[in-house]
Formats: structure tokens, C-alpha cells, sequence
């Protein structure tokens, strides 16, 4: 339920109907907002269909920790590095993980000390919580969806709140809550209250005293917002070498959970955290854990350099998809304008929320952020040294001469706020308080040039039928069918978009619900680039969610695309996630800005043309995705600064993982080996 109630905070100014019907009058001024779809058939590959499907918040190594490649492949894992051994136990080079804690004072640092390793007498590292894993469950029909899985008890329920599951995956719903009270130590996790200082299995002791995964359960879910992720890393150019530039060592994980967790909330002071150590627990493929998406790895091609592109949560990784960019707060033509200051309505006197976001520490605290969280500040000008957090950052970025790529005067969003727009194309009618991005009208998306070229496209979201109706996303619930909740609005790049959301036809011609995705492909009549969200029920995020669901929503579509044998034979799918939600990882991290890349999250290329079980190296991110588009179909880039104007990686022979010619990304290519399938020269492994 918090996972719900927090991604639909609301917030902002009203558009005035003039300035809705000016966009509207102005968007896609400049060519066709469907087309004929005339160079669908038009590209540089075989590929004439592009899936991408988006689960949530899991790192490489929290998934593929101990996954083993087929013979004469490398996977760069917890396992081949000698950190953990097969069944998940410590290994030889377990130290390489050891996670430290730190102390930080009035102003933010990204790489604090001295550091002190965990497991002394006197630094311990605290239990894993539950955060908001399944609880207290409402009892009826018309408000299970408010629940989560987990609390469903039946397969009625079930089936009403999810057509993304096949019939025989349904009961998955039913099972796994916690069983433990909210916020306090998740006592299932073997040695829950002994953790050692690095990666441990999530794992339980059954009767006999045997171990048992964990896998089929809900778990917590670690703190992922954007200055805390940055001192996860904990990158220092003075720990750089040839094998990480970059010199992020990833070793302040529990102390970031145990310090600041997931935000102030605008609270002047801090309460007890109970979240724990939940960011260092792995599943174990090697043992059964993720069954299909190790299944997928094996059969087809997994990249093990692929990366969530933001530091942070859902919102300013998801919009990398659609902007390959970080989307800043604009008046309303459009413009940076300066959020610091905003009327929350309805306050008497008037109630002001300074929305720059401070992780500075408050007075005499441990990294107890100023400001940060929901009821406090998620934007940052980064062109202005001065403004909180900007310098540490910056900083250490001149050092290994990255542009931080910030526009004058702008304020960019780093956590997740609403889109102004809900599903009719309105401005939301409930709440417009501090926590909504205006509409984005001057950063163009991938689905503007896509219909620019007369090349189709859809945003495919699991519940959109129920959202697109519901009055608004706010504390409404008499006016809402609670069923509109399993909507993601934050996942939707083009619900944020004046483009698509001022146009009734822009919006019918390209925002779908998952229904409309399973009868294109029985038909045949898929677009030629699909983006498909899973609800909230089925996206596999920690907590709220279950990977085994994500599993099961992947399959249905995997499935039945090669069983439309026609489209299976021009169809790429791709499997990823939003972001790694906080947990740890273990590979190289490349700063190509002021937003990211972070974590290493899984990535599974699913094709004809992928087929094999090859590990690539290809250093990518989710504008590699856009990328991949513009090259397959020919498109120019969305803009002079998006992420899509950096080069494709060169790489050493002894060190795949590292673009010589930083910062640089991938366009995909190298997932695919086109050459070996048509006799073109195409692409290749």
C-alpha cells in the first residue's frame, strides 16, 4: 500500500484550459501524429519488432549472483569473482564485498571518511527490516487491489486484480506475505540478527535445520533515491585504477539503509530507521531461485554491463526510456523555471515547500538529510555549485573528466513525482499540491520521433483501460476504483508528455493496456516498438511485488509471441528493470553525468537472433534502448544533450566491461547476432 500511496503523491499548478489547447494546437505542429506507418518495414536489422519489457528494482548480482554460463562464456558475478562460493556460503575473496560505515556532518559527501569496516565490537550491522512488505490485508473484493499480493486469499480475487498472469500462474498471488509485523527485524532470514560484513543468501532454516529460499516470499525493500545511492557507491577517484576508473567501490550500502534510509520526509530530525541491512541479500540461481528468467540467460543472450542509467527510484530511471535525459521542472511554455518555493492549495495561511532537495545532514546528525523525501525538496540545479549537493558531486566528476551535463538555471527532478496528466488527458481534478512535474512540452521523447518517421509505437500498461477512466489518482477513493491503483503512472514516460497527452488521438494511437498487446500479437499487428509495464502486482518490485510474478507476466508474453511463428521471426524482446531498488552490485560503474549510470540491473535479449546463452559485455544503459531505435529505424537524435548522442563503447580484449572512450554507451548491437541468422552484416555477438 505505501509503495501505491507514495508513486501517486500529487502535486503542481493547474494548466489553464488556453495554455492545454495552445499544446495541443502545437504538437506534432511539425509532421503526422499516427501516419500510415509507412517505414514500420524500414530498418538497419531483421528486427521489425521491438518488446521492452520493464519489471522493477533488482540488481544484477541480487538475481544473478551465482548464475554459471554455458561453456566458453564469462559472466562478471558474486560468484566468478570468489566472493561467494555456489551455495551461496562466503568465498575466498569475500572481503572484496566487505561493507564499511562512515561518518558525515554538515555537508553531503559521496565518499566519506575514514571508514570503518562492520563486524567490530562496537559497529555491527543492524537486522534487515521488512519495510512495507504485505501486512494487514483488506478483507473484501473492492479494495484487494489496495492490498498488494500476498494479501489475496482467493482466485476470484486474484483474478480481478490481474489479467497479466496466465490462469495456471494465479495462485502465486495468494501466497508469500511476510508473516512478519511491518518495520522490525525480517526473522526469517538465517542469521537475521548475526549478518556477515558482505552478500548474504536469502535464505531461512526450516524444520531439520535445513535452508530454504526465500525466493517464493516477499522481502523488504532497500532505500533507492538519488543523493543516497550516490553514497552507496562511494566513488573516489583516488580508488581509481585501469580495471575501475571510476573508482566507486559500492561499499557503503548498510550505511546509507541504517543512516538516512529512504529520506527526511522534511522531518528536522531523524527517527528510529528500522529498515536494516535488507540491500546485501541475493537470491541463488544456482540452486533454483529465478527458474525462468535463468532459463531465458541460458537460452538466449544476458548482458552483464547493463545498468540502470539514474541514481535512484523508479520515476528518473523510467523517463530515460522515453528522453534518454532527466526531465526539469518548465512554466508553462515549457521552460526551466525555478520550483523552489510552491502554495500547497487549500493551506490556511499559506503553507510554502522549499522543493530543492538537501542532503546536507540536519545539525547534529549522522547524514540526516535537510531536506529530502516526500515532504521536502527532489529537484537540484546542478549547474550551481552552491546549491546543496551539487559540489561533492561535480567534483568528483571533473576529476574523471565527465561533464556533468546540466543546463543553466535548470531544475532537474531526481525522485519521483506524478505526471500533471491523468489518463483523459485532463490535469488531475483531485489534488494538484507540491509533488506533480508540469507538463513536459519542449524535451521530446523517442515516441515523437518514432511518429515523426511513420514508424508505430504503443505504451502497453497493465491496467490502462481502469486508469484512463478514474477521476484522479488522490485520496479520492470513493470516486476511484481502487483497481485504477495497479496503474504506474510514474513508470509512463509519455503520460508526462504535452505531445501525447493534449491529443485524443495521440493518446488512443499509443497508451494501451497489456490486453491490447496480447490480441496485436495473436493478430500479428504489433507495433514496431512496444514499451510494456507490468501493474503493481506483477512488476516484481521488493516488497509490493515478487519476482516469480515478473517471471510469470514475461512468460505469457515470451510465449506467445513465438507462438505467432511470423512474428517471432523479426521480434526482439527485451526483459530489464526500472532500476536495482537499492540492493548491492558488485560490477564496474560508469559516471557519464550528473544523473547516473548506477547499478548494473539484469538484461535478457529474447530472439532468433539472440539465441545461444551468450553473456555480452556491451556497456549499456536504458538510452541504449533508445539508441538501439534510432539506428534500426534510421531516427535522428532527441536532442543536442540527451544520452543518445554518446558514442558506442571501445573496448580492450582483457577488459570488456570498460569503454575506453568514456563516457560512452551502447546501442545494443552487440546483443545480437544478425549476421549469423541472414548473411547480412547486420550486427554481432
Amino acid at each position: 500500500m505505501l509503495k501505491q500511496q507514495t508513486k501517486r503523491l500529487r502535486d503542481r499548478t493547474v494548466v489553464t484550459a488556453a495554455i492545454l489547447s495552445l499544446m495541443q494546437c502545437n504538437a506534432y505542429a511539425s509532421g503526422p501524429m499516427g501516419g500510415a506507418h509507412t517505414n514500420d518495414g524500414r530498418t538497419a536489422s531483421p528486427i521489425k519488432h521491438v518488446i521492452v519489457i520493464m519489471g522493477e528494482n533488482r540488481t544484477f548480482d541480487h538475481v544473478f549472483a551465482t548464475y554459471v554460463p554455458p561453456a566458453g562464456e564469462h559472466v562478471d558475478n558474486l560468484l566468478s569473482k570468489g566472493i561467494i562460493n555456489k551455495d551461496g556460503t562466503p568465498g575466498p575473496n569475500y572481503a572484496k564485498a566487505a561493507q564499511f560505515s562512515a561518518t558525515v556532518n554538515n555537508f553531503y559527501s559521496i565518499n566519506p571518511t575514514p571508514k570503518t569496516p562492520y563486524n567490530t565490537t562496537s559497529n555491527t550491522l543492524q537486522a534487515p527490516g521488512t519495510s512495507y512488505a504485505p501486512q494487514n490485508c483488506y478483507p473484501t473484493v473492492e479494495k484487494a487491489a489496495l492490498n498488494g499480493p500476498g494479501c489475496l486469499t482467493t482466485l476470484a480475487e486474484a483474478a480481478r486484480g490481474d489479467y497479466g498472469l496466465l490462469p495456471q500462474d494465479l495462485p502465486l498471488l495468494t501466497t508469500g506475505a511476510t508473516g512478519v509485523p511491518g518495520n522490525s527485524p525480517d526473522t526469517r532470514v538465517l542469521d537475521y540478527n548475526n549478518l556477515p560484513n558482505g552478500p548474504y543468501p536469502l535464505v531461512e532454516l526450516q524444520q531439520g535445520e535445513k535452508a530454504s529460499s526465500l525466493y517464493a516470499t516477499y522481502g523488504g525493500s532497500p532505500v533507492h533515491r538519488f543523493y543516497q545511492m550516490w553514497q552507496q557507491l562511494d566513488c573516489d577517484v583516488t580508488k581509481a585504477s585501469g580495471h575501475n576508473p571510476s573508482g566507486c567501490q559500492a561499499d557503503l550500502f548498510p550505511w546509507v539503509e541504517e543512516t538516512v534510509s529512504s529520506g527526511s520526509n522534511g522531518n528536522p530530525t531523524p527517527s528510529a530507521l528500522k529498515e536494516g541491512n535488507i540491500a546485501m541479500g541475493f537470491y541463488n540461481v544456482a540452486n533454483g531461485d529465478a527458474p525462468y528468467l535463468t532459463q531465458l540467460a541460458r537460452e538466449y543472450t544476458i548482458n552483464d554491463n547493463y545498468h540502470q542509467p539514474v541514481m535512484g527510484g523508479t520515476f528518473a530511471n523510467m523517463m530515460m526510456f522515453g528522453y534518454a535525459d532527466a526531465l526539469y521542472y518548465a512554466d508553462a511554455n515549457g521552460d526551466p523555471a525555478t520550483p523552489n518555493h510552491v502554495l500547497v492549495p487549500g493551506s490556511n495561511p499559506p503553507v510554502y515547500v522549499n522543493e530543492v532537495e538537501n542532503p546536507n545532514p540536519a545539525p547534529g546528525t549522522n547524514n540526516w538529510y535537510a531536506n529530502d523525501g516526500y515532504g521536502g525538496g527532489s529537484y537540484t540545479n546542478c549547474s550551481d555549485s552552491q546549491q546543496p549537493g551539487v559540489d561533492p558531486i561535480v567534483d568528483y566528476l571533473n576529476s574523471i573528466h565527465v561533464s556533468p551535463n546540466c543546463a543553466a538555471h535548470t531544475y532537474y527532478l531526481l525522485n519521483n513525482y506524478v505526471p500533471a496528466f491523468i489518463g483523459s488527458g485532463a490535469t488531475d481534478p483531485v489534488n494538484n499540491g507540491p509533488f506533480t512535474l508540469p507538463p513536459v512540452i519542449k524535451q521530446r521523447h523517442i515516441g515523437d520521433e518514432l511518429s515523426q518517421a511513420n514508424v508505430s509505437w504503443a505504451f502497453f500498461g497493465e491496467r490502462w483501460n481502469d486508469f484512463k477512466t478514474a477521476p484522479g489518482e488522490g485520496a479520492n477513493f470513493g470516486s476511484l476504483d481502487p483497481i485504477a491503483y495497479l496503474y504506474c503512472n510514474i513508470c509512463n514516460p509519455f503520460l508526462y508528455s504535452a505531445s501525447v497527452m493534449t491529443s485524443q488521438t495521440a493518446r488512443d494511437a499509443h497508451l494501451k493496456d497489456t490486453l491490447d498487446l496480447y490480441d496485436a500479437i495473436a493478430s500479428g499487428d504489433l507495433p514496431a516498438v512496444s514499451f510494456v509495464k507490468p501493474s503493481t502486482f506483477n512488476d516484481g518490485h521488493p516488497a509490493s511485488s515478487r519476482l516469480d510474478l515478473f517471471e510469470a507476466f514475461s512468460r505469457r508474453i515470451v510465449e506467445q509471441v513465438k507462438a505467432n511463428k511470423e512474428l517471432w521471426e523479426s521480434t526482439a524482446i527485451l526483459i530489464t528493470t526500472d532500476e536495482g531498488g537499492g540492493y548491492y552490485d558488485s560490477g564496474y560503474v560508469q559516471p557519464v553525468d550528473y544523473f547516473g549510470d548506477g547499478t548494473r540491473i539484469p538484461f535478457i535479449v529474447v530472439s532468433k537472433y539472440s539465441q545461444g546463452g551468450h553473456v555480452a559485455h556491451e556497456y549499456s544503459d536504458h538510452a541504449s534502448v533508445v539508441k538501439f531505435i534510432e539506428r534500426n529505424w534510421d531516427l535522428p537524435k532527441l536532442s543536442t544533450r540527451s544520452r543518445d548522442n554518446l558514442p558506442n563503447p571501445r573496448t580492450s580484449d582483457d577488459n570488456p566491461y570498460v569503454p575506453q572512450n568514456r563516457p560512452a554507451i551502447g546501442d545494443l548491437w552487440g546483443n545480437f547476432s544478425f549476421a549469423d541468422r541472414d548473411g547480412g552484416d547486420h550486427g554481432n555477438h
